[in-house]
């Protein structure tokens, strides 16, 4: 096959979930109101957090920053599929695709660091309540999340980067229902051998380095947590972390069997349900995990709501 047949792909069809006309009006109302409610919990706790002054601490600011990421971990991926659902045409152009894949892998990354700083500011709070003032200032706040969005545009770049050095031919179908760096690797004339390794690197150490912190600052705060003479100590400490640690763990999960695994490219679709947890319904379940078991958000939105209705 000549050169030109190799670059003479440049636009893919997204195959998505299925053919039955039945079934994908069923399937745009269901993803139609995930991608809604999704919105509208994590947007709402971005401007609940920018708006409320006792809301203006780390563990706060992290938060929304974290909920910004999952809007856009939703905006990047679910308008298309909702598209493909009602439309005949379900092409996607390669540049829109590894924008698609950019934007996604920008939100994931920085959702991992975003994550390792809320578990450090967990650990400071329990473990060090009388200097957290000190060790969590606003200057490392910034710091922190500067980090997390510099790491979280610098790992798409390098992936995206390394995309241009393959070429397509032959089936320019992808089995998923977003554009995705491992059915492309699939399609690709060249073989990803570096693409494929340089992923595993760069997924595996983001992980491995953020779920360290994570596990550090958890083995100290439930160290001190059971430390304490208190039960109603032990059990607000708990009741603290819970809500952090239940969105850790389903999050890490995913990702973890999605990207950080070598046999992960030929996986083909057994991987979508994967990709559904951690592209839509971790980003819709987040705001409900922190603000339900958050009495302090609770008790802002219920005053927010009161001088509303009176």
């Amino acid at each position: 096959m000549t050169e030109d047949n190799h670059s003479s792909i440049t636009e893919f069809i997204i195959i998505g979930f299925t053919d039955h006309q039945d079934q994908k009006i069923l399937l745009f109302s269901v993803f139609s109101a995930i991608y809604l409610i999704t919105m509208v919990g994590n947007l709402g706790l971005v401007a609940l957090i920018y708006i409320e002054r006792r809301l203006h601490t780390p563990m706060y600011i992290f938060l929304g920053n974290l909920a910004l990421m999952d809007a856009c971990c939703s905006c990047s991926i679910t308008p298309k599929m909702l598209q493909n659902f009602l439309s005949h045409d379900r092409t996607i152009s390669l540049y829109d695709c590894m924008a698609q894949f950019y934007f996604l892998c920008l939100a994931e990354t920085a959702d991992c660091f975003l994550l390792a700083a809320m578990a450090y500011d967990r650990y400071v709070a329990i473990c060090s309540p009388l200097q957290y003032h000190t060790m969590m200032s606003k200057k490392l706040c910034i710091q922190m999340i500067t980090g997390a969005y510099v790491a979280g545009n610098v790992h798409p770049m390098i992936e995206v980067g390394l995309l241009f050095r393959l070429t397509f031919c032959g089936s320019h179908e992808i089995n998923h229902f977003f554009c995705d760096v491992l059915p492309l690797y699939r399609l690709s004339c060249v073989d990803p051998y570096i693409n494929e390794m340089i992923l595993f690197i760069l997924a595996g150490s983001i992980q491995i380095f953020t779920i360290t912190i994570v596990l550090i600052s958890y083995f100290y705060i439930i160290f001190t947590i059971f430390r304490m003479k208190s039960k109603e100590g032990r059990r607000k400490g708990l009741s603290t972390c819970a809500s952090h640690f239940l969105s850790v763990s389903i999050f890490y999960g995913s990702l973890l069997f999605m990207y950080a695994r070598p046999s992960s490219v030929d996986e083909g679709d057994k991987a979508i349900p994967v990709a559904i947890f951690y592209t839509l319904v971790v980003p819709l379940l987040n705001p409900f995990i922190y603000s339900l078991r958050n009495k302090e958000v609770i008790n802002v939105m219920k005053g927010i709501m009161g001088k509303r209705l009176f």
